[in-house]
């Protein structure tokens, strides 16, 4: 199944492209009435990549609720929890300030934005983004949830995850009375990796309408005019992938191979998508397969669509540097490596926020001189570089649960590959009983 169904997704992905182009080049004459028809006509074709991403949204919250405090219950012990923990965020912190460190050394290379010379906007002139949850005190709220049915409403992985948290260590305090709950938990991870299987069987016509409709508005004129922004940032993902591999390869030696192609199926939707989101369900199972203990990957996975967006740092990095360039603005080194930070400490609260790395760069620009209507330069081709950001996104958290799984001691054999996942019974936590290498 996976190998068919990566194949389907790559002939979506190469059929949105052509038809998505063949039709943008049969209505657009430069008009507006003609942009107005043609983003009306990709209004229609989203629809059905809505629909796959809403169908997707639907399982996120309850899966990541029960394999998350199945997790900890398997754990065995808040030791044992703050230890993986440790070391999950330690690997989340650095692999940021890697990213953002390679970012800002190549965007000075390829300078982007050089010889743009664009006059400076008002201060005043904004880019159109809601910033206003990136208050401190709102980002204070987001995380420590009032009511866990709110924000399981609204697919907030964060205060999920907090929760999440508490409800685990508790069940692993109150030990035999709360077995019943674990084994009804394992259960429900069990259906919505079923229902999952089911949902992915419709990725491939959403990724040719994701990609369609991207190429029925735009056109490919929007990307060959920022068409050597787009490449460097691709170079910077490129070679951040790179870097993450040859580290993976350290600790997880020739296996790392093994890990790429399990997981090209989630990225490959993640990237056709435009969503990190979309690939969670699978990204799970990828590395099932590959013999992470589901009680440390349920763990990991969530934690890092909040902490370790590796490719979203980069895209962040290189995107406000540029628009600094396009504008001329020059800034010190330190005032750069500061905006960096700042922005590697205001992203861990994007989760739910729609177009989300536009919106934390928005939130910062003014901090530092830069006007945030700049965004208006990248806005046409942000889905593109979006899915190239969420590709990364899961490779980054897949080597992430491998790596801390190795350090654990408990990476086990891979199992069953390039086969179809089975069914529900062996969905559950049939990973914590893999042998340990």
């Amino acid at each position: 199944m996976a190998k068919r169904l990566t194949t389907f997704i790559l002939i979506g992905l190469v059929l949105g492209i052509a038809i998505g182009w063949a039709v943008n080049a049969h209505y657009d004459d430069g008009t507006p009435a003609a942009a107005a028809h043609l983003k009306a006509i990709a209004g229609y074709i989203t629809i059905v990549t809505t629909i796959f991403l809403q169908l997707i949204k639907m399982i996120i919250a309850p899966l990541v609720f029960s394999t998350l405090v199945v997790g900890i219950a398997h754990m065995g012990d808040t030791a044992a929890l703050g230890r993986v923990g440790l070391k999950s965020f330690g690997w989340f912190v650095g692999a940021s300030l890697l990213s953002l460190t390679l970012g800002l050394i190549l965007v000075h290379l390829l300078q982007p934005g050089l010889g743009l010379n664009l006059p400076v906007p008002p201060v005043t002139e904004k880019a159109g983004l809601d910033t206003a949850g990136f208050d401190p005190t709102k980002i204070v709220k987001h995380i420590f949830p009032a009511s866990i049915v709110d924000v399981m409403a609204t697919n907030e992985i964060l205060p999920i995850v907090v929760f999440s948290l508490f409800f685990g260590v508790a069940i692993t305090a109150v030990g035999e009375k709360a077995k019943p709950i674990v084994r009804g938990l394992e259960g429900v991870a069990a259906v919505m990796l079923q229902i999952t299987d089911y949902v992915m069987r419709f990725a491939p016509f959403a990724v040719f309408a994701a990609v369609c409709a991207a190429l029925v508005e735009h056109g490919p004129r929007v990307i060959g005019k920022l068409a050597y922004f787009m490449g460097s940032v691709y170079v910077g993902l490129g070679t951040l992938w790179l870097l993450l591999g040859m580290i993976a390869f350290l600790f997880l030696g020739r296996r790392v191979l093994d890990l790429l192609r399990y997981i090209r199926e989630p990225a490959l939707l993640a990237f056709s998508t435009a969503s990190s989101e979309a690939a969670f369900p699978r990204t799970l199972e990828a590395l099932d397969r590959f013999g992470v203990p589901r009680r440390i990957s349920s763990f990991v996975l969530p934690l890092g669509y909040s902490f370790n967006l590796d490719g979203s740092m980069m895209y962040m990095t290189f995107a406000s540097l540029f628009i600094a360039q396009a504008y001329g603005i020059q800034l010190t080194l330190g005032t750069q490596i500061g905006m960096l930070l700042m922005l590697m400490i205001t992203s861990k609260g994007i989760a739910g926020v729609p177009r989300a790395s536009l919106v934390v760069i928005a939130a910062n620009l003014s901090n530092f001189g830069i006007p945030e209507a700049g965004l208006l330069l990248v806005l046409a081709i942000d889905n593109f570089l979006d899915m190239g950001r969420s590709a990364t996104n899961v490779l980054g958290n897949a080597i992430a649960a491998s790596v801390v799984a190795r350090w654990e001691g408990q990476l086990g054999p891979e199992t069953a590959p390039e086969v179809e996942p089975p069914h529900a019974p062996s969905h559950g936590l049939a990973g914590d009983a893999r042998p340990q290498a």
